[in-house]
Order: structure tokens, then sequence, then C-alpha cells
């Protein structure tokens, strides 16, 4: 059988595509009303009046721990998505928000977009920072949250085999942001408070913004004082979400 080149590279090219798409079509979870209308859990939407308080890109020794201290402040308690890297940069830290009664949830090793990694090298990024995490804090991660919020194909695959259940968001205060002040981020969160509501906000910043989350740290306060006047209780996502697959 003869086969012409234009064909072959046609059918190769629809391949490629198709693999793509396979691969980058979880990312659309990202979109909120997408989010939402796939998976309420994924969504990170819970049951009842209560709102989940999470934190994403630490530990950092840097700022970490004022987190942890302003939260022991108010008697409440968050889930922690780690980086690997950063654990393997501060084992202590770590088992300090362990120590204080903290969740600890898995956000990568590295803040990499997993869209650009394939399937191997995705699992092994998600085993080796899960792994860590549960040999440092003595707590074996149950939520998985990717770096940008943007999910793989490879990566829910990973999370599976892994035993952890995806998670996302409900509402957020972009405090990554540069120029991001206490007041952005509060109103930014506040039309999203409601019960069922998962928040995200950050311990610690990246390059672009290394000193944002001081404005996060401002901004908890009143975070906080907004959802006791609306009758919230806060806590972290084992208390709000199924961690079931």
């Amino acid at each position: 059988m003869t086969v012409r080149p234009g064909r072959f590279a046609g059918t190769a090219a629809l391949a490629a595509a198709g693999v793509t798409a396979a691969h980058m079509t979880p990312a659309l979870l990202a979109v909120r009303r997408i989010r939402a209308g796939v998976s309420a859990r994924t969504a990170g939407i819970g049951d009842g009046a209560g709102v989940a308080l999470t934190f994403d890109d630490g530990p950092n020794p840097a700022s970490t721990p004022q987190f942890v201290e302003a939260l022991a402040t108010r008697g409440v308690k968050a889930t922690f998505f780690l980086l690997g890297c950063m654990v393997d940069r501060a084992p202590e830290l770590t088992r300090s928000i362990v120590a204080a009664g903290h969740e600890v949830a898995l956000h990568g090793w590295s803040h990499r977009n997993l869209l650009l990694r394939g399937p191997v090298a995705t699992y092994r990024e998600l085993a080796r920072a899960r792994d860590l995490i549960a040999e440092v804090g003595g707590q074996q991660p149950r939520f998985f949250r990717p770096p940008y919020g943007l999910f793989s194909t490879p990566s829910l695959l990973a999370a599976r085999r892994l035993g952890l259940a995806p998670v996302l968001w409900t509402c957020w205060g972009q405090d990554w942001a540069p120029g991001a002040t206490a007041q952005s981020i509060l109103d930014l969160v506040r039309p999203g408070l409601t019960g069922g509501a998962t928040v995200l906000l950050h311990d610690s910043n990246g390059a672009e913004a290394p000193y944002a989350w001081r404005a996060t740290l401002d901004a908890l306060p009143r975070l906080l004082d907004e959802c006791a006047g609306r009758g919230l209780r806060v806590g972290p996502l084992r208390d709000h979400v199924p961690a079931g697959r």
C-alpha cells in the first residue's frame, strides 16, 4: 500500500492535535464557570456554612511563620498547599505548620506549569513531593492543587494513582499581583464569601512580586472579620470538601 506523504503528514498533525487537546482539556477547569459546572468537589465547593481557607506556594521561612502566628491568634486552622522544593529547603517549618494543627496538601515539586510536562515527569514530580511532605510533616497529603490552577490529563491521572483529590478554589484575592493591597485582596474575595466557598491566598510569592505576601497578611484579619460577621466558620479543606476521588 502506498501512502502519500501529504496524507501521512495531515494524519500525524491531527493525531498530535488530538493528543495535545486531551492533555490540555482539564486546564479549562481553571475557568470558574466551567469548573463549578464540571465538578463541585474539584471547584472547592463544600457543604454548609463553612469557608475553607487555603494558602499556596510555601513554606517560606520569610513569610509563612507570620501567617501561622496570625492564624493562631484567631484560633483558625487552614490548608497549606506546599511545594516540594520549598519543603526540602525548610523541613522544620513544614513540621511547625503541622504541629500548629494546620493541614498540608500538595502543590507540586516546583511552581512549574504542568501543561508543559509529560506523563512520566508529572507523576515522578508529584510522587516525589507527596512523599517528602508526608515524611517531613508526618501527615499524608489528601488534596492536590496544580501550579496556576492548570490541570493536565497526566496530572489528574497521577493524582488518582497517588490517592490525591484535585481541588481548586471558588474565590481568590489575586494577592500575587504587583500592586496588590489588603483592600484590593478583600474587595476581590468578598463577593465569593458564601457558605461552601474555598478561598485561595498565598503565604509566599515568586520573583515577580516577592513581598506581595505582606498585603495578604494585612488582609487576613479583615477577611476573618468579614467571615465572622457573615456567620461563616473558617477552617481547612479536610473539614470542608470530601477527599473521595
